[in-house]
């Protein structure tokens, strides 16, 4: 029986320094592997033990990266010996089979986001037009969504909300992750990217595993999910019957979820 394995990446399995969450004493810290290198310098890790576990894991399912991240982006992450053969990014706007991008999928998906929401270029306006001091940087990925990195002790107070009320009243979402807040079309969803992959695949059964809204639909759709004991599905008390959230929080949740993955893709 084929088990499908679709996991967020950042801030689930792999984690900048700034969210390792590690305050225990120096004898007790786990060893780290960096996993991504940007303009030469190290930025994400996993504890070895979660990029053993990982390895299992691929060996034992079909495993697909499921991010918000671009292509591009995307590409910078190495997990495996052996890359996977699927990998879902933009939120569901690619899907790239053995590292290249399926552009029916792609065509498919740009056609259904234009005639649900308002276009991308409406919400890139409203953006420049809401901005202040407090963002530092505005930007659009794969020319479906758009984005902001915002210092987050200067954000005022409301304003996500007020964004959220004006996006969804197009069409379109917000979620607030870390110092981004991004802006999506309702209608891209890992979900649906997943479930092309499970039909290409003739998996029976899916497992997931994501911290933010944006991974809602996914961890909704599998058969079994987990979900870290951080991140913005945790900060707003976000459960269901079929997800478990980890123990543990940091890079820690994420060898929490490797394990969870890898126990539950091997089960009799």
């Amino acid at each position: 029986m084929t088990v499908l394995v679709c996991s967020d990446l950042d801030r689930t399995l792999i984690y900048s320094q700034a969210a390792f969450a590690l305050d225990g004493p120096d004898e007790t810290m786990p060893r780290l592997l960096c996993v991504e290198f940007y303009q030469g310098k190290p930025l994400s890790y996993m504890t070895e033990t979660a990029a053993r576990t990982l390895e299992s894991l691929a060996a034992a399912s079909v495993f697909v990266p499921a991010t918000t991240r671009t292509p591009e982006q995307y590409g910078r992450v190495h997990l495996l010996d052996k890359p996977p053969a699927y990998a879902i990014c933009a939120n569901g706007g690619h899907l790239l089979v053995d590292g290249a991008d399926d552009p029916d999928w792609a065509a498919s998906v740009r056609s259904r986001v234009a005639g649900e929401c308002a276009p991308l270029a409406e919400v890139q306006a409203h953006l420049t037009g809401v901005s202040g001091d407090f963002v530092l940087k505005r930007r659009t990925a794969s020319d479906l969504f758009a984005y902001t990195v915002v210092d987050r002790a200067a954000l005022p107070a409301g304003w996500v909300d007020d964004l959220t009320g004006w996006c969804a009243d197009r069409g379109w979402r917000t979620s607030l992750q870390g110092r981004k807040v991004y802006c999506l079309p309702s209608g891209l969803t890992k979900a649906a990217a997943a479930a092309e992959v499970a039909r290409r695949t003739g998996a029976a059964t899916m497992l997931a595993a994501g911290d933010s809204l944006l991974d809602l639909e996914l961890l909704d759709a599998a058969d079994a999910a987990v979900r870290p004991a951080h991140g913005e599905l945790h900060d707003t008390g976000r459960t269901s019957p079929n997800t478990s959230v980890t123990a543990s929080a940091g890079v820690l949740a994420g060898q929490e979820i490797a394990e969870w993955l890898l126990s539950r893709a091997t089960a009799p």
